[in-house]
């Protein structure tokens, strides 16, 4: 045990508070720079908010599904001096999705620019300009706000501040459907080019432009789907933690990170076990780190009711099922479809603003059995839908416990407009409500995605990578730089490790080697 070791001997140890993709990424980083590395996690396995259930023969995975910029995975395995490709199986994706609308109209999305042109002229041939020259607003984005910020450290205000001269060229005080809306006037292409912060927990009509950005992602990176699902992805970043020599102990929940004299020294388990370590590594929710596993310490920044003052993202209601003989059924249905419901800015205003469960929704849809036979049996499918809802911060939250199986019925009779009698085939199911990201994962109100990703809650206005609270402790995840989502997570490990110099005793060896 790390207690069992002297101050000296100890001094390459570091814990990672959270066994999520973040988590998994920062210990493969500190790996490769030679700590020696315990990551602790309540769950049962790898993957956080990225892990499966396995129930009666379909595997359930439970949050994200598309992988977008695999080089961001590429460059954490090559760090490692290992092989992304040889440890992980990704399947492109052609088309990326569709969107379906009330009115029957519907939208393939792929990487080709000329199949989208076709697109746009189907729903609306006056938008073809407008929408090109979205794609250069895209692009512009792409270049100042990822390539320019994400994997780099923003816990200066400097950094910061200098790039605002770019983003005030690029209106970034402009929201993502405000720039949509000044490009084509067509209400449901409105929606498609504006719906994607949406997957990283914002509300399109107030997180800023920059996240155009994403459409460009997918142009250029294409969508894809890891066979296994990202339980695959979390499991192989395990094996490599592992073949590091790090350790990861599951069932274990950290009651608290251990501060002493102003400086992290390990964190105290639930059980009462208390691990030493000069480094510590929170990929809990930001606001449970400072709400919660610093609860004894006094802070200066990230006090309690200043977290409980920012805006958090949507909860959601998601809905696992399986069915049994339907592979040769629904066949205009694909891997991954979006109900758009009848209403978008009203419904983004309940969920976001109103904090108001409506009657009316819009729906993801993830059948992968599509392209990945692995998560259910033969002939069979498995299923999840998706509906964004409101987090339980607001001031009359929904009573999930009196509502589930309501809205439950509510979302299966939208469903019943894609998948058509699927009710008679159903095996199984599972549903996550907000009541159960707050339990499962300790996300503060049951948000999906931790803090909304708007303007003054980005790049320096977010919980920053390295702690001002405590020297020796640092953030990773979806609620620190650069925010939610699977590139923006694994992003945060690369951020980490631009932050922590070499494991001190490795580099003493490499010293006295070269002596």
């Amino acid at each position: 045990m790390l207690t069992d070791r002297s101050a000296e001997s100890n001094a390459d140890a570091a814990i990672v508070v959270g066994a999520g993709l973040g988590g998994l990424a920062a210990a493969m980083r500190l790996g490769a720079k030679g700590y020696r590395v315990t990551v602790l996690d309540k769950l049962e396995r790898a993957g956080g908010r990225g892990s499966s259930i396995t129930q009666d023969g379909h595997r359930f995975d439970l949050g994200p599904t598309i992988v977008t910029v695999p080089q961001v995975f590429e460059k954490l395995w090559e760090a490692c001096g290992r092989d992304f490709h040889a440890d992980v199986k990704l399947r492109s994706l052609d088309p990326f999705y569709e969107i379906r609308w009330p009115d029957g109209a519907k939208f393939t999305a792929c990487g080709d620019t000329d199949r989208m042109v076709e697109e746009v002229k189907r729903l609306s041939p006056r938008d073809v300009k407008g929408y090109l020259r979205f794609l250069k607003d895209s692009h512009r984005r792409y270049v100042v706000g990822f390539e320019g910020m994400v994997a780099k450290p923003m816990h200066k205000a400097w950094s910061t501040i200098k790039v605002l001269p770019e983003f005030a060229l690029l209106r970034a005080d402009r929201s993502i459907h405000g720039l949509a809306k000044a490009r084509v006037k067509d209400h449901r292409l409105q929606m498609a080019l504006s719906f994607h912060p949406l997957f990283i927990g914002g509300d399109p009509t107030n997180v800023t432009s920059m996240y155009a950005l994403v459409s460009h992602l997918e142009k250029e990176y294409g969508v894809h789907y890891a066979i296994g699902g990202v339980q695959a992805m979390a499991d192989a970043m395990a094996s490599v933690v592992r073949a590091q020599g790090g350790i990861i102990r599951f069932g274990e929940h950290v009651d608290k990170i251990v501060i002493e004299n102003g400086a992290a020294k390990g964190v105290q388990t639930a059980k009462g076990e208390r691990l030493s370590a000069p480094l510590v590594i929170s990929n809990a929710d930001a606001g449970h780190t400072y709400k919660k596993l610093l609860k004894d310490t006094p802070r200066k920044r990230w006090t309690t009711p200043k977290m409980n003052r920012k805006r958090w993202s949507m909860g959601l209601f998601v809905w696992y099922f399986g069915t049994h003989g339907t592979a040769s059924k629904w066949r205009d249905v694909g891997h991954h479809t979006i109900l758009s419901g009848p209403r978008y800015e009203g419904l983004l205003k309940d969920i976001f603003i109103k904090g108001k469960l409506a009657d009316d929704m819009s729906l993801y849809v993830h059948r992968p059995a599509l392209t990945d036979p692995t998560v259910a049996p033969q002939g069979d499918d498995t299923f999840y839908a998706l509906s964004p809802v409101p987090h339980l911060g607001h001031k009359d939250p929904v009573d999930w416990q009196a509502m589930k199986d309501k809205y439950r019925t509510k979302v299966a009779d939208v469903l019943d407009t894609l998948i058509p009698g699927f009710r008679d085939h159903l095996t199984t199911e599972l549903i996550f409500t907000p009541e159960d990201f707050r339990d499962r994962y300790l996300s503060p109100f049951g948000a999906g995605f931790s803090l909304e990703p708007r303007i003054l809650q980005s790049a320096w206005f977010r919980p920053h990578n390295v702690s001002e609270e405590a020297r020796g402790l640092y953030l990773v995840g979806a609620g620190t730089h650069p925010g939610a989502g699977l590139p923006g997570v694994v992003s945060s490990a690369e951020v980490l490790g631009k932050l922590v110099p070499d494991a001190p005793i490795q580099h003493e060896n490499i010293r006295m080697a070269a002596e």
